[in-house]
């Protein structure tokens, strides 16, 4: 078989979340194209990594996309661009018989990608939405726990952070920190949906590993997608939470009430701009204090039954900040997750064909190794597994 030039097409590279994986791709030793939709990302890029091989995307246009993949021909595609355009790469990753991952979207896009189950299964090729820290980490989790479990009535996650610095800085994607805090809530209750405004559900909670943080119902994929894969195993009551220290969390509330995370465009002078995109690009460039470190905690609590007898199990995994990777914080936890599925794929050691979402096709135990090289630990029940 004649060797790919390319092992992987990184889309959104100039990201958080694509430069670590970028970053991680690049010590492992395989070939890269990057792409991003400014060119101030790309010139970041090849500064940081004296990478060449580049195109600009606007991943709106499908066209293009399809094209800009045709033309790379990469092993796989892994997109760490926003979620909105999530469903036009994984239509161009199909038109082009090209495997595809991402960092997970809201439930309708989830919902329509995992409805392309068939479509990628008939092209033999494997798509895998949400392989970042949550979804992600968790989904692998969870299915670990409902493995130790002959039914299940709950399963409740989220993930939680600080820091030893208290400054603002960015904690992830700020599009995607907006929308949790303004978007409602989806969760289920004895088998039903319903929806929550996450600003009316915060309550203060203390974390052993990381100090107190406010946590609130948010809008994520994994109540869908835990309920898609666990129904028949009895799941009719499903949360997620996000927990943000109290410093960060009345910078980011703060942002919304004076409208600089808004995305209606607003004229100023001959230029029309969403605020949110300016306040994005604005804090791109906001230093890092020196000595500053993060951790954060990712969590899944899966309640059920084994051999008749109630059984709680009660998963985290522990990401810190690594020397070398100062830069990224505790995000390490969703780029290197995308990079170590990513790797799996190539190495085959996913061979499953079709949509899924990680807790489907993931292999648990290799997974959770592959953390550990990061210092990721993950627990069950207070024990270490990995």
């Amino acid at each position: 078989m004649k060797k790919r030039k390319y092992d992987f097409l990184i889309f959104g590279a100039g990201g958080m979340q694509g430069k670590i994986v970028i970053k991680d791709l690049l010590k492992k030793g395989y070939k890269l194209f990057v792409s991003d939709f400014y060119q101030s990302h790309i010139d970041d890029i090849k500064e940081k990594f004296s990478i060449e091989d580049y195109e600009l995307t606007d991943l709106r246009d499908i066209k293009k996309t399809i094209a800009l993949i045709k033309k790379v021909k990469p092993f796989l595609v892994i997109n760490c661009a926003e979620a909105d355009w999530n469903l036009n790469v994984y239509k161009a990753c199909l038109k082009n018989k090209i495997h595809v991952i991402d960092l997970g979207s809201d439930i309708p896009m989830t919902k329509k990608q995992l409805a392309m189950d068939s479509a990628f299964r008939k092209q033999k090729l494997i798509a895998i939405t949400g392989c970042g820290s949550t979804p992600g980490i968790n989904n692998i989790m969870l299915d670990y726990a409902v493995g130790l479990l002959d039914s299940i009535h709950t399963a409740n996650a989220g993930f939680a952070w600080n820091s030893n610095i208290k400054e603002f800085v960015v904690p992830f994607s700020m599009p995607s920190i907006v929308e949790e805090f303004t978007v409602p809530a989806t969760m289920m209750k004895n088998g039903k949906w319903i929806k929550k405004n996450p600003l009316d559900t915060v309550k203060g909670r203390r974390y052993q590993e990381i100090g107190r943080n406010k946590c609130f119902l948010v809008r994520h994929p994994e109540p869908y997608t835990f309920y898609f894969y666990y129904k028949d195993k009895g799941l009719k009551n499903i949360k997620f939470f996000a927990g943000f220290p109290t410093h960060s969390f009345l910078m980011i509330h703060n942002f919304i009430k004076l409208g600089l995370a808004s995305k209606e465009k607003i004229q100023v002078n001959d230029s029309f701009v969403q605020p949110i995109e300016f306040l994005t690009e604005v804090l791109r460039n906001v230093e890092i204090p020196e000595g500053y470190k993060e951790n954060e905690v990712l969590w899944v609590e899966a309640i059920g039954k084994k051999d008749n007898k109630k059984k709680e199990i009660f998963m985290e995994c522990i990401a810190d900040t690594l020397p070398g990777w100062e830069d990224a914080g505790c995000n390490i936890d969703t780029g290197i997750p995308a990079s170590i599925i990513a790797q799996m794929i190539i190495k085959k050691q996913i061979k499953a064909w079709g949509s899924f979402a990680p807790e489907a096709v993931v292999p648990k135990e290799d997974f959770f190794k592959a953390l550990k090289e990061y210092n990721m630990d993950v627990y069950m029940n207070g024990k270490l597994i990995n």
